[in-house]
């Protein structure tokens, strides 16, 4: 309930109280393009993880043909082999894409 009443804006301030200062984020300008970067790559990562998923089910429910299948396991291993490559290129593994999204958990799923 305590975390429910901080969602609560406060009341609006009357003429000539003093504004307290608005709440700024501090980033460091020659990291921005870097973490740029690795956050479209932990979208991508998901979006290919997403699709993987979604291609095994239609795998297991018989949707596809045997050369589907194939092309289907073709395309999501070069996508996979090009993301290890661009995360290596930049410094970093798959595992540094996964974000903690504190109570919820991480963003990407552990690796099968």
């Amino acid at each position: 309930m305590a975390s429910a009443f901080r969602l609560l804006q406060a009341p609006p301030a009357t003429p000539g109280d003093p504004q307290p200062p608005a709440h700024r984020m501090h980033t460091d300008p020659d990291r921005v393009g870097e973490d740029l970067l690795k956050l479209v790559l932990t979208l991508v990562e998901l979006l290919r993880q997403l699709i993987e998923r979604q291609a095994l089910r239609r795998v297991d429910a018989g949707d596809l043909t045997d050369a589907q299948e194939e092309e289907l396991g073709a395309t999501l291993l070069a996508l996979h082999d090009r993301m290890t490559e661009l995360c290596a290129q930049h410094g970093y593994t798959l595992q540094d894409l996964n974000l903690d999204l504190g109570p919820l958990g991480p963003l990407l799923p552990p690796a099968p």
